[in-house]
């Protein structure tokens, strides 16, 4: 293993190991507190996602759309992206991964009045989708991105 590829990963996991954002797991569900609100959490997840040159398929407002038929809803915002280089090989690996394929971030405020941004993690895709070992490299791709991109987003 090369040097560099090994101080990567290390730096990977002291990353992870010392996010100072809460951040908690649970069905393949990766879910970060956000040191803004919602509004300005989804404008720097967006920024970010822009500036690492994906492309941004969909913006879905569930709350507007809520509003729109007289229900409220606490901000909760979905923003869809990615691209084909990153998501292709997960498909060729598992083509049902297309189901779960753009990649999915959810900014919204709990009844605390709390901004989280929540997003599917790549290696719960990877074996929801029976993926092989070929996957692996594209799983820790995507993992690292989107780490990065949502602490971008959510810590100032």
């Amino acid at each position: 293993m090369k040097l560099s590829r090994l101080i990567g990963i290390v730096a990977l996991i002291a990353v992870t190991c010392l996010w100072e954002t809460q951040a908690m797991a649970a069905d393949g569900l990766i879910t970060i507190k956000s040191h803004f609100g919602p509004d300005d959490t989804m404008k720097r997840l967006e920024a970010e996602v822009k500036a690492r040159g994906l492309t941004v398929f969909a913006h879905i407002d569930h709350a507007a759309g809520a509003a729109a038929v007289d229900l409220k809803l606490r901000p909760t915002d979905l923003l869809i992206f990615g691209n084909a280089k990153g998501g292709t090989p997960l498909m060729q690996q598992a083509q049902t991964a297309g189901i779960d394929l753009p990649l999915k971030a959810l900014v919204w405020q709990d009844e605390q009045g709390e901004t989280w941004l929540s997003y599917n993690d790549p290696a719960f895709l990877a074996r929801r989708h029976g993926a092989g070992e070929p996957a692996k490299p594209v799983v820790a791709a995507l993992t690292g991105a989107l780490h990065a991109i949502a602490a971008k987003a959510t810590a100032p």
